[in-house]
């Protein structure tokens, strides 16, 4: 794909286009993929972070003065406001089949128990041996329901996401494009919500055996490796990446974006806004190491 048989004659006049190469996707500068993205930078202290795979990045004037110093490989697009330029080529290529998902029939395995009372979309859903939907769970396209796992009452799975950009007097939805992927043996509880990812080339994961308690949501492009335990109550943001044996305490928050370690701990009511070592156990608003927020009780000062 190339941005300028992308956008309409009018939109392109209000950008600058210096060098203009092909790419497969869009996507965020840390996105995870292979793929040659087409991906934005609205502060200059990233630029040393741009990864391999970038083909095309959207900057804006004062922006380029500082990219001229390094050895790039990638085409640049001179916007006022990369951000919103990025998400509007990304909801604008909502029909284009070199970019969205193809569609494909429903698999759903004979010995998969379905309620009559759940909703199923009608593509792209793959539901695997033994796997259990109970009444009014909500499967949405884009989702694979793993082996012998079980989605609870209520249950919502590949829903859109909370993604909006304030643009001039209004408010730009964005576009959930990607998917949820559910491994083996997991269960979502009664009430939770699992958002799909928003990229095509992305989902938001639930890994083997992980279990999620009741009324917690997951953010899009989550990425709950395996099992971790999610309490009641808990809300994990987008892009967070959650690992092995990992405990989410009831009413834990946990910011998007944050890597949450193997082993570790956000303990009941938590609210994270770093990330937490392997192994580390964390408490409080804001969370901090639970040794440290013990002392400080007894010490009086929490």
């Amino acid at each position: 794909m190339r941005i300028s048989n992308l956008l309409p004659e009018e939109e392109l006049k209000e950008i600058t286009i210096i060098e203009e190469h092909e790419f497969d996707t869009l996507g965020l500068l840390e996105s995870q993929t292979d793929l040659r993205l087409i991906s934005f930078l609205d502060s200059p202290k990233y630029i040393q972070k741009i990864p391999s795979n970038v083909s095309m990045l959207i900057i804006t004037k004062e922006i380029l003065d500082n990219i001229s110093q390094f050895n790039r490989k990638y085409g640049l697009v001179l916007s006022e406001n990369p951000r919103i330029l990025f998400f509007q080529l990304h909801n604008s290529l909502k029909d284009n089949l070199e970019y969205k998902r193809p569609l494909f029939e429903n698999y759903i395995s004979s010995d998969a128990q379905i309620s009559e009372l759940a909703v199923i979309e009608d593509h792209n859903v793959i539901i695997e041996s033994g796997a259990i939907v109970e009444p009014f769970a909500y499967i949405h396209a884009n989702s694979v329901i793993g082996k012998n796992s079980v989605i609870r009452s209520g249950a919502q799975i590949g829903g859109v996401g909370f993604e909006f950009k304030r643009i001039q007097n209004a408010i730009l939805p964005v576009n959930h494009y990607g998917g949820v992927k559910i491994g083996e043996n997991v269960e979502i509880q009664n009430g939770s919500c699992v958002d799909r990812a928003i990229y095509p080339w992305d989902n938001t994961e639930i890994g083997d055996y992980s279990k999620i308690d009741n009324l917690v949501h997951i953010g899009h492009a989550a990425k709950v490796k395996q099992k971790v335990l999610i309490a009641a109550g808990a809300i994990i943001g987008g892009r967070t990446i959650i690992k092995e044996n990992a405990w989410i305490g009831i009413g834990a928050i946990l910011k998007n974006g944050l890597v949450i370690g193997t082993n570790s701990r956000a303990n009941m009511g938590a609210v994270v806004t770093k990330n937490v070592n392997d192994g580390e156990s964390v408490t409080g608003n804001f969370a901090i190491p639970h040794r440290d927020f013990i002392n400080a009780l007894r010490k009086g000062v929490r």
